[in-house]
Protein backbone atom coordinates (compact mmCIF):
# COMPACT_ATOMS: atom_id res chain seq x y z
CA UNK A 1 0.00 0.00 0.00
CA UNK A 2 2.84 2.48 1.07
CA UNK A 3 4.42 1.55 -2.38
CA UNK A 4 1.30 2.12 -4.15
CA UNK A 5 1.08 5.45 -2.62
CA UNK A 6 4.50 6.62 -3.32
CA UNK A 7 3.96 6.11 -7.09
CA UNK A 8 0.66 8.24 -7.01
CA UNK A 9 3.14 10.95 -5.36
CA UNK A 10 5.87 10.55 -8.57
CA UNK A 11 2.91 10.65 -10.91
CA UNK A 12 1.67 13.72 -9.71
CA UNK A 13 5.09 15.32 -9.51
CA UNK A 14 5.83 14.06 -13.01
CA UNK A 15 2.78 16.20 -14.92
CA UNK A 16 5.64 19.12 -14.20
CA UNK A 17 8.40 18.32 -16.47
CA UNK A 18 5.76 16.90 -19.21
CA UNK A 19 4.52 20.47 -18.75
CA UNK A 20 7.39 22.26 -19.10
CA UNK A 21 8.76 20.21 -21.78
CA UNK A 22 5.59 21.00 -23.98
CA UNK A 23 6.12 24.92 -23.39
CA UNK A 24 9.22 24.66 -25.60
CA UNK A 25 6.97 23.30 -28.81
CA UNK A 26 3.50 26.05 -27.76
CA UNK A 27 6.29 28.90 -27.74
CA UNK A 28 7.89 28.03 -30.85
CA UNK A 29 4.14 27.45 -32.92
CA UNK A 30 1.75 29.48 -30.67
CA UNK A 31 3.34 32.41 -29.41
CA UNK A 32 4.86 36.18 -30.46
CA UNK A 33 9.00 35.65 -31.05
CA UNK A 34 10.95 38.52 -29.39
CA UNK A 35 10.30 38.79 -26.19
CA UNK A 36 10.74 36.30 -23.95
CA UNK A 37 10.85 37.94 -20.85
CA UNK A 38 7.39 39.59 -20.84
CA UNK A 39 6.14 36.09 -22.36
CA UNK A 40 7.60 35.04 -18.38
CA UNK A 41 5.64 37.43 -16.80
CA UNK A 42 2.73 37.25 -18.60
CA UNK A 43 3.06 33.06 -17.98
CA UNK A 44 3.58 33.34 -14.24
CA UNK A 45 1.60 36.65 -12.70
CA UNK A 46 -1.72 34.93 -14.21
CA UNK A 47 -0.64 31.82 -12.89
CA UNK A 48 0.57 32.96 -9.15
CA UNK A 49 -2.79 35.20 -9.13
CA UNK A 50 -5.16 32.18 -9.68
CA UNK A 51 -3.34 29.49 -7.76
CA UNK A 52 -3.64 32.93 -4.73
CA UNK A 53 -7.60 32.95 -5.26
CA UNK A 54 -7.34 29.07 -4.56
CA UNK A 55 -5.53 29.13 -1.86
CA UNK A 56 -7.16 32.70 0.10
CA UNK A 57 -4.03 33.43 2.23
CA UNK A 58 -1.08 35.98 2.18
CA UNK A 59 2.59 35.33 3.76
CA UNK A 60 2.85 35.83 6.92
CA UNK A 61 6.50 36.87 8.94
CA UNK A 62 10.05 35.39 7.80
CA UNK A 63 7.59 33.89 4.86
CA UNK A 64 7.22 37.65 3.03
CA UNK A 65 11.01 37.39 2.79
CA UNK A 66 11.48 33.62 2.07
CA UNK A 67 8.72 33.79 -0.80
CA UNK A 68 11.08 36.57 -2.57
CA UNK A 69 14.02 34.52 -1.82
CA UNK A 70 12.27 31.52 -3.65
CA UNK A 71 10.88 33.41 -6.30
CA UNK A 72 13.92 34.99 -7.47
CA UNK A 73 15.18 30.86 -7.78
CA UNK A 74 12.23 29.10 -9.03
CA UNK A 75 10.70 32.24 -11.23
CA UNK A 76 11.95 35.36 -12.06
CA UNK A 77 15.66 34.66 -12.42
CA UNK A 78 15.26 31.54 -13.64
CA UNK A 79 13.10 32.59 -16.65
CA UNK A 80 15.69 35.38 -17.22
CA UNK A 81 18.40 32.37 -17.08
CA UNK A 82 16.81 30.39 -19.67
CA UNK A 83 15.86 33.44 -22.20
CA UNK A 84 19.91 33.95 -22.04
CA UNK A 85 20.77 30.35 -22.50
CA UNK A 86 18.37 30.11 -24.96
CA UNK A 87 19.11 32.93 -26.99
CA UNK A 88 23.16 31.80 -26.81
CA UNK A 89 23.30 27.90 -27.16
CA UNK A 90 21.70 25.52 -29.36
CA UNK A 91 18.11 24.54 -27.32
CA UNK A 92 19.25 20.52 -27.38
CA UNK A 93 22.65 21.96 -25.75
CA UNK A 94 20.80 23.89 -23.01
CA UNK A 95 18.17 20.86 -22.36
CA UNK A 96 21.20 18.42 -21.86
CA UNK A 97 22.76 20.81 -19.25
CA UNK A 98 19.40 21.36 -17.79
CA UNK A 99 19.20 17.47 -17.49
CA UNK A 100 22.47 17.34 -14.65
CA UNK A 101 19.66 18.39 -12.35
CA UNK A 102 19.13 15.14 -11.70
CA UNK A 103 22.65 14.74 -10.75
CA UNK A 104 22.40 17.85 -8.75
CA UNK A 105 19.89 17.23 -6.65
CA UNK A 106 20.92 14.73 -5.54
CA UNK A 107 24.13 16.44 -3.92
CA UNK A 108 21.93 18.98 -2.57
CA UNK A 109 19.02 17.04 -1.17
CA UNK A 110 22.22 15.73 0.68
CA UNK A 111 23.62 19.10 1.78
CA UNK A 112 20.30 21.03 2.78
CA UNK A 113 18.01 17.92 3.43
CA UNK A 114 20.25 15.29 4.92
CA UNK A 115 19.06 13.00 2.47
CA UNK A 116 22.57 10.63 1.95
CA UNK A 117 22.39 9.41 -2.30
CA UNK A 118 21.36 5.89 -2.57
CA UNK A 119 23.22 3.90 -5.14
CA UNK A 120 20.32 3.07 -7.12
CA UNK A 121 19.19 7.30 -6.86
CA UNK A 122 22.61 7.35 -8.49
CA UNK A 123 22.53 5.27 -11.41
CA UNK A 124 19.07 6.28 -12.80
CA UNK A 125 20.46 9.92 -12.35
CA UNK A 126 22.86 8.60 -14.78
CA UNK A 127 21.48 6.42 -17.44
CA UNK A 128 18.46 9.07 -17.42
CA UNK A 129 21.26 11.85 -18.35
CA UNK A 130 22.69 9.74 -20.63
CA UNK A 131 19.37 9.10 -22.29
CA UNK A 132 18.77 12.88 -22.95
CA UNK A 133 22.05 13.01 -24.45
CA UNK A 134 21.31 10.45 -26.42
CA UNK A 135 17.90 11.79 -26.86
CA UNK A 136 18.16 15.15 -28.50
CA UNK A 137 22.09 14.66 -28.85
CA UNK A 138 24.67 18.33 -27.87
CA UNK A 139 25.43 19.52 -31.38
CA UNK A 140 28.49 19.97 -32.95
CA UNK A 141 29.08 23.57 -32.99
CA UNK A 142 30.89 25.79 -31.07
CA UNK A 143 29.81 26.21 -27.59
CA UNK A 144 29.51 30.03 -26.41
CA UNK A 145 30.96 30.18 -23.24
CA UNK A 146 27.68 33.00 -21.59
CA UNK A 147 25.34 30.94 -22.72
CA UNK A 148 27.06 27.66 -20.92
CA UNK A 149 27.57 29.96 -18.01
CA UNK A 150 23.87 31.21 -18.18
CA UNK A 151 22.72 27.40 -18.79
CA UNK A 152 24.36 26.41 -15.70
CA UNK A 153 23.13 28.99 -12.96
CA UNK A 154 19.50 28.29 -14.18
CA UNK A 155 20.14 24.77 -13.42
CA UNK A 156 21.49 25.03 -10.26
CA UNK A 157 19.30 28.15 -9.15
CA UNK A 158 15.97 26.26 -9.61
CA UNK A 159 17.60 23.27 -7.90
CA UNK A 160 18.08 25.34 -5.15
CA UNK A 161 14.96 27.25 -4.70
CA UNK A 162 13.62 23.53 -4.91
CA UNK A 163 15.27 22.37 -2.53
CA UNK A 164 14.93 25.10 -0.16
CA UNK A 165 11.22 24.85 -1.12
CA UNK A 166 10.96 21.43 0.17
CA UNK A 167 13.20 22.75 3.35
CA UNK A 168 11.04 25.33 4.31
CA UNK A 169 7.52 24.80 3.05
CA UNK A 170 7.08 21.21 4.50
CA UNK A 171 3.41 22.42 6.67
CA UNK A 172 2.55 24.73 3.98
CA UNK A 173 0.37 23.91 0.70
CA UNK A 174 1.53 23.26 -2.36
CA UNK A 175 -0.93 25.69 -4.05
CA UNK A 176 0.12 28.26 -1.42
CA UNK A 177 3.88 28.14 -2.12
CA UNK A 178 3.44 28.21 -6.05
CA UNK A 179 1.76 31.25 -5.45
CA UNK A 180 3.29 33.05 -3.39
CA UNK A 181 6.40 32.46 -5.51
CA UNK A 182 5.27 32.68 -9.32
CA UNK A 183 4.12 36.12 -7.45
CA UNK A 184 7.52 37.21 -6.20
CA UNK A 185 9.11 36.17 -9.22
CA UNK A 186 6.92 37.84 -11.58
CA UNK A 187 7.05 40.79 -9.64
CA UNK A 188 10.68 41.15 -10.02
CA UNK A 189 10.97 39.97 -13.78
CA UNK A 190 8.45 43.14 -14.49
CA UNK A 191 11.44 46.04 -14.26
CA UNK A 192 14.17 43.31 -16.30
CA UNK A 193 11.76 43.08 -18.65
CA UNK A 194 10.56 46.41 -19.57
CA UNK A 195 14.61 47.42 -19.10
CA UNK A 196 15.83 44.73 -21.79
CA UNK A 197 12.34 44.44 -23.85
CA UNK A 198 10.37 47.98 -23.55
CA UNK A 199 6.61 48.22 -23.11
CA UNK A 200 4.76 44.67 -22.43
CA UNK A 201 3.57 43.16 -25.98
CA UNK A 202 -0.29 42.45 -26.33
CA UNK A 203 -1.50 39.06 -27.77
CA UNK A 204 -2.74 39.31 -31.34
CA UNK A 205 -5.21 36.91 -32.33
CA UNK A 206 -7.20 34.11 -30.67
CA UNK A 207 -4.20 31.97 -31.26
CA UNK A 208 -1.40 33.62 -28.92
CA UNK A 209 -4.38 34.16 -26.09
CA UNK A 210 -5.14 30.17 -25.89
CA UNK A 211 -0.61 29.84 -26.48
CA UNK A 212 -0.36 32.31 -23.23
CA UNK A 213 -3.53 30.75 -21.05
CA UNK A 214 -2.23 27.27 -21.63
CA UNK A 215 1.17 28.09 -20.73
CA UNK A 216 0.00 30.33 -17.59
CA UNK A 217 -3.14 27.94 -16.27
CA UNK A 218 -1.90 24.24 -17.37
CA UNK A 219 2.34 24.57 -17.66
CA UNK A 220 2.55 26.68 -14.47
CA UNK A 221 0.05 27.22 -12.34
CA UNK A 222 -1.07 23.30 -12.58
CA UNK A 223 2.79 22.71 -12.74
CA UNK A 224 4.17 24.18 -9.95
CA UNK A 225 1.81 22.56 -7.66
CA UNK A 226 2.05 19.04 -9.00
CA UNK A 227 5.85 19.63 -8.63
CA UNK A 228 5.76 21.02 -4.85
CA UNK A 229 3.33 18.72 -4.04
CA UNK A 230 5.89 16.12 -5.07
CA UNK A 231 8.75 18.19 -3.29
CA UNK A 232 6.93 17.34 0.22
CA UNK A 233 6.18 13.79 -0.31
CA UNK A 234 9.16 12.79 -2.39
CA UNK A 235 13.04 12.25 -1.57
CA UNK A 236 14.85 15.90 -3.62
CA UNK A 237 16.76 12.17 -5.69
CA UNK A 238 13.51 10.81 -6.98
CA UNK A 239 12.17 14.59 -7.73
CA UNK A 240 15.63 14.74 -9.67
CA UNK A 241 14.77 11.82 -11.38
CA UNK A 242 11.00 12.39 -12.16
CA UNK A 243 12.55 15.74 -13.78
CA UNK A 244 14.36 14.26 -16.54
CA UNK A 245 11.26 13.68 -18.10
CA UNK A 246 11.08 16.95 -19.21
CA UNK A 247 12.63 16.73 -22.74
CA UNK A 248 10.11 14.09 -23.68
CA UNK A 249 7.18 15.73 -24.24
CA UNK A 250 8.83 17.58 -26.13
CA UNK A 251 10.36 15.22 -28.84
CA UNK A 252 6.85 13.51 -28.86
CA UNK A 253 5.15 16.61 -29.65
CA UNK A 254 7.62 17.85 -31.77
CA UNK A 255 7.30 14.18 -33.71
CA UNK A 256 3.56 14.21 -33.70
CA UNK A 257 2.80 17.99 -34.66
CA UNK A 258 6.03 19.75 -36.22
CA UNK A 259 7.20 16.71 -38.59
CA UNK A 260 10.48 16.55 -36.51
CA UNK A 261 12.61 13.13 -36.75
CA UNK A 262 11.76 10.36 -34.83
CA UNK A 263 14.75 7.78 -34.73
CA UNK A 264 16.66 4.93 -33.35
CA UNK A 265 18.48 7.69 -31.31
CA UNK A 266 15.52 9.28 -29.51
CA UNK A 267 13.81 5.76 -28.96
CA UNK A 268 17.04 4.62 -27.40
CA UNK A 269 17.73 7.53 -25.34
CA UNK A 270 13.54 7.80 -24.83
CA UNK A 271 13.73 4.49 -23.21
CA UNK A 272 17.40 4.89 -20.90
CA UNK A 273 15.42 8.23 -19.71
CA UNK A 274 12.20 6.27 -18.78
CA UNK A 275 14.84 3.96 -17.21
CA UNK A 276 16.64 6.12 -15.14
CA UNK A 277 13.55 7.37 -13.96
CA UNK A 278 12.37 4.55 -12.85
CA UNK A 279 15.55 3.50 -10.91
CA UNK A 280 16.13 6.70 -9.87
CA UNK A 281 12.84 6.59 -7.97
CA UNK A 282 12.74 3.15 -6.51
CA UNK A 283 11.47 3.01 -3.30
CA UNK A 284 14.30 0.45 -1.64
CA UNK A 285 13.41 -2.46 0.16
CA UNK A 286 13.08 -2.81 4.15
CA UNK A 287 13.61 -6.11 5.56
CA UNK A 288 11.27 -7.50 8.13
CA UNK A 289 13.04 -9.60 10.86
CA UNK A 290 10.41 -12.13 11.35
CA UNK A 291 9.04 -12.74 14.93
CA UNK A 292 10.28 -15.29 16.66
CA UNK A 293 8.30 -18.81 17.33
CA UNK A 294 7.03 -18.85 20.87
CA UNK A 295 7.25 -22.43 21.05
CA UNK A 296 10.94 -22.30 20.05
CA UNK A 297 11.72 -19.48 23.12
CA UNK A 298 9.89 -21.76 25.55
CA UNK A 299 5.95 -21.72 27.08
CA UNK A 300 4.93 -18.23 27.61
CA UNK A 301 3.79 -17.36 31.21
CA UNK A 302 0.47 -16.53 31.53
CA UNK A 303 -0.46 -13.71 34.12
CA UNK A 304 -1.95 -14.83 37.04
CA UNK A 305 -6.10 -14.49 38.05
CA UNK A 306 -7.48 -13.05 40.97
CA UNK A 307 -9.62 -15.45 42.42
Amino acid sequence: MEDNSRWKWILIAAIAPLAWGSVYFVTRNFLPAGTPLWGGVYRALPAGIVLLLIARRLPRGDWWWKSIVLGLLNVGGFFALIYLAGTLLPSSLAATVMSASAGTMLLFGWGFLGQRPRLMAVAGALIGILGVVVMIGIGTSAVNGWGLLASLAAMLSSNIGFVLTAKWGAKIPPVTLASWQLIAGATALIPVAALVEGLPPMPQGPQQWLGFLYVSLFATALAYAAWFTGLQRLPAAAIGAVGLLNPVSGVILGVAFAGEVFGPAQAIGMALVIAGVVIGTRQPRIRTVPAPDRLATGPSVEPATRG
